[in-house]
C-alpha cells in the first residue's frame, strides 16, 4: 500500500466535535485509535458549571481563522442541545461553507475523516455522513430476520468442507498464479477490529476479508465474532491456512478484491512456503508475550519471530510496518536494529 494514499492536497475540511461533557473528547480520541491522528479537528466541550456565553466562546477559540476563511464541519452530539445550538447561530452566520451533523457516532467520525480526503465542501461530508451513522447501529440478536444473500461459487469454494453442488467449476486447475486480486495481506494479532475493518478497509476497498489462521478456524465462538464484525459490504470467512492455499488460484476468485488476515508471520511463512505468493505483507501488531521485546508500541518479536521475517525477506517478501493507512510506513528490519 502506498503510504502517501490518504495524503490530499489543499486545505481539508476543518472538523468541531462538540458535545455536553467530555463525550468528545473520548471520542476523538477513539477515532485517532482507529484512523490515525488528524489534524483540522479541534474538540468542543460543554460543561456542567458553564452558560452559553462560555459555549460560544469554546467555539471561537477552537475555530481560529477558519471564522473567517475555509470549510467547517460541525460533528455534534445531540439535536436541540446547547452545542448545536451555539454551533446553528455559527453556521447561520457562513451557510455556504459551514454545515452541521448531529447525532454524533464513532462509525460517523470515522467515516468523516476519510471522506475529507476525497470531498471539498463540508456540506457534501455531512450529507455522506446519514447512511453510515445509522449503518453503525445493530444489534444482537438482530431485531428482525433479514434474507440472506445466496451464496456463490467462491462462497462454496471458501467452506472447509466443500459443499458445492457437483458442476464443472469445481474440478480446479491450478495454475500456481493468483486469480483473486490480493489488496492487502496483513499480519496483525487481532485480526479483525477497528483500524482493519474500518481504515484499512477503505482504504484497500475489498469484496472479501479471510481471515487465515489455522486456530480461529477451529474455534466456533472466535470464528462467529469475528464474521459478525464484518464491515458493510464486505463478506468475512475464516479458514485454516491449507484452505487459503486450495484457493488463492481457484478460477472461482477471479479478480475478487480480497484483504488477507494472518495472526503471525509463522503462519504467512506457512503459507508463502505451500504456494501462496505474496510480494508485500504489512505488519500491524504483534502482541506481547514473555520473552518478547517490544520494537513499537504494538509490535513484539523474540527469535523465532525474527527468523522468520529473515526467511520470509529471503523469499523476496517485502513488510510494510502502519497500524493504520495515514501512519509513515516504516522498515522492520530498521526497527529491528534499534
Amino acid at each position: 500500500m502506498d503510504p502517501e494514499l490518504f495524503k490530499g492536497e489543499g486545505a481539508m475540511v476543518k472538523f468541531i466535535i462538540a458535545s455536553h461533557g467530555e463525550f468528545a473528547k473520548g471520542i476523538q480520541q477513539s477515532g485517532e485509535m482507529i484512523f490515525g491522528q488528524q489534524e483540522d479537528v479541534e474538540v468542543v466541550t460543554f460543561m456542567p458549571n458553564e452558560g452559553p456565553e462560555d459555549l460560544m466562546q469554546h467555539f471561537t477559540q477552537a475555530l481560529g481563522e477558519a471564522t473567517e476563511t475555509g470549510e467547517v464541519l460541525f460533528l455534534v452530539d445531540l439535536w436541540g442541545g446547547s452545542p448545536f445550538n451555539a454551533a446553528s447561530r455559527i453556521q447561520a452566520e457562513h451557510p455556504e461553507r459551514m454545515a452541521i451533523i448531529t447525532g454524533l457516532n464513532l462509525p460517523m467520525l470515522i467515516e468523516a475523516y476519510g471522506a475529507r480526503f476525497t470531498m471539498e465542501k463540508a456540506s457534501e461530508i455531512a450529507h455522506a455522513l446519514i447512511d453510515v451513522a445509522q449503518n453503525g447501529i445493530n444489534t444482537i440478536p438482530e431485531r428482525t430476520q433479514t434474507t440472506e444473500e445466496a451464496p456463490t461459487e467462491a462462497d462454496a469454494a471458501m467452506e472447509t468442507t466443500p459443499s458445492a453442488p457437483a458442476t464443472d467449476i469445481n474440478k480446479v486447475e491450478h495454475t500456481g498464479e493468483a486469480t483473486m486480486d490480493i489488496r492487502l495481506a496483513r499480519i496483525d494479532s487481532r485480526l479483525l477490529h477497528g483500524q482493519v475493518a474500518t481504515a484499512w478497509t477503505k482504504a484497500v476497498q475489498p469484496d472479501r476479508i479471510i481471515v487465515v489462521s489455522d486456530t480461529v478456524a477451529h474455534d466456533d465462538l472466535r470464528k462467529t465474532l469475528l464474521v459478525q464484525a464484518a464491515p458493510v459490504g464486505v463478506k468475512v470467512n475464516v479458514v485454516p491456512i491449507q484452505k487459503l492455499v486450495d484457493v488463492w488460484d481457484d478460477p472461482r476468485f477471479k479478480g475478487l478484491k480480497t484483504m488477507l488476515l494472518f495472526e503471525t508471520p509463522q503462519d504467512v511463512e506457512r503459507a508463502v512456503a505451500a504456494g501462496v505468493k505474496l510480494t508485500e505483507v504489512n505488519i500491524g501488531s504483534m502482541s506481547h508475550s514473555e520473552g518478547k521485546r517490544m520494537v513499537t508500541n504494538a509490535i513484539a518479536v523474540d527469535s523465532a519471530d525474527v527468523q522468520c521475517l529473515e526467511e520470509l525477506r529471503a523469499q523476496g517478501v517485502k513488510f510494510d510496518v502502519r497500524k493504520v493507512p495515514s501512519d509513515p510506513s516504516k522498515d522492520i528490519f530498521a526497527l529491528l536494529k534499534d
